[in-house]
């Protein structure tokens, strides 16, 4: 089966070193732009391919991209927190589609920071392993995993759960995928819930003034503790004060 691998991320990274101790044939890489990259390096290391075939994801939209990739003839995609969004001819430049890993429980969280949402919307946190459509995280599932989000959790933590989890997820359905013998879950009734990248600037400035339900603050507040980025804030004048939480049951306060 030829693959071109589509990842960021440390889960990306796993997942292509998993791939590579199998000896998979990947046959092209598509990487974000460097400004974005995370883990790029280690994954293009782990695969030591060829520069010819390795592509940036801002520019898959672009004619002569698509061409190189379709030249490759690639039989399947895989897509481990890729950023970008594919159009419906790149969908169908594959005969078995685009696998995508995603780190929520669909149908709730789809899009981006689905760890945040979890904590600050109640919604059921997990990983999810499904087909990619037109829409954004909406295809086909083939895999769910739920994970526990307890009251000591914050976006970081939670977030390392979720790698750890997606990585565990993909190594145990490879293997049904590429024979073509996964079942399908039952797609949930409920309507789940969607977030963008912006959608966040939307609750982390903290307004001093307004009124919260303690139980709100302290979860918008873990929800964007994930050091080292800034998170919530509120305004000193004419200077943001950056906050983060730090959760102890008692026992862990004596020692």
């Amino acid at each position: 089966m030829r693959i071109l691998f589509m990842g960021n991320n440390w889960v990306a990274w796993q997942v292509i070193r998993y791939l590579t101790e199998l000896n998979e044939n990947i046959v092209g890489l598509v990487i974000h732009p460097e400004d974005k990259q995370r883990y790029a390096k280690e994954i293009v290391e782990t695969t030591n391919i060829d520069s010819s075939r390795i592509f940036d994801g801002s520019q898959l939209g672009e004619k002569k991209t698509f061409q190189a990739i379709k030249d490759l003839k690639p039989d399947i995609g895989l897509s481990i927190l890729f950023g970008y969004i594919v159009t419906k001819d790149f969908i169908h430049l594959f005969q078995t589609g685009i696998v995508n890993l995603h780190p929520s429980y669909l149908p709730y969280n789809r899009g981006q920071y689905p760890n945040v949402w979890s904590i600050v919307e109640g919604t059921p946190a997990g990983v999810t392993l499904h087909y990619i459509d037109e829409g954004i995280d909406t295809g086909n599932v083939i895999a769910q995993r739920e994970v526990t989000v307890t009251w000591k959790d914050t976006g970081k933590s939670l977030y390392k759960k979720l790698e750890q989890v997606s990585v565990r997820l993909f190594s145990e359905y490879w293997p049904l995928i590429r024979q073509g013998e996964e079942n399908w879950v039952s797609r949930s009734t409920a309507k789940g819930t969607y977030h963008s990248t912006r959608d966040v600037k939307k609750i982390d400035e903290i307004d001093l003034n307004g009124k919260y339900v303690a139980r709100d603050l302290i979860n918008i507040i873990r929800a964007r503790t994930f050091p080292p980025y800034k998170g919530s804030y509120f305004w000193d004048a004419d200077k943001k004060i950056y906050m983060r939480i730090q959760l102890l049951e008692e026992d862990e306060m004596e020692k």
